[in-house]
């Protein structure tokens, strides 16, 4: 799958998607979501939780596993991804659209700048596997 070039990522394989207003949208990396599988439920975070950078706020559970979704900046959760509560799949099939799991914002927006690019982000991914 192609990777959006607009799109930093954090080690843990999440993307951050740095919006106009300056909040930033996360969602799990195309290559994190295959190594996980089908996706059968998604715990999205609690709007308004405050949260510390690599702090796990979210699970994706698929039929092999349960993993923990991380905060990649500090900040506040503004919003979450409710239509994944029936359609956990959209994680699978449009990780970088529709399948976005929450929203933060940022306590300081240049934080995103410490995180991947997505050429050095595939490249880490690939020496992963």
């Amino acid at each position: 799958m192609e990777i959006p070039g607009d799109l930093k990522f954090a080690p843990s394989h999440e993307w951050v998607r740095l919006e106009e207003d300056g909040t930033i949208t996360v969602g799990i990396s195309s290559h994190a979501q295959e190594q996980l599988g089908d996706l059968v439920f998604v715990e999205t975070p609690e709007i308004d939780r405050s949260c510390d950078a690599e702090e796990g706020i979210a699970v994706v559970e698929s039929v092999k596993a349960a993993s923990d979704i991380y905060a990649p900046v500090a900040g506040t959760v503004i919003d979450a991804n409710a239509e994944l509560a029936d359609n956990p799949e959209l994680v699978n099939t449009d990780p970088y659209g529709d399948g976005w799991i929450f929203k933060i914002q940022p306590n300081e927006a240049s934080d995103i700048e410490s995180l991947m690019d997505p050429d050095d982000y595939q490249a880490f991914a690939e020496s992963a596997d």
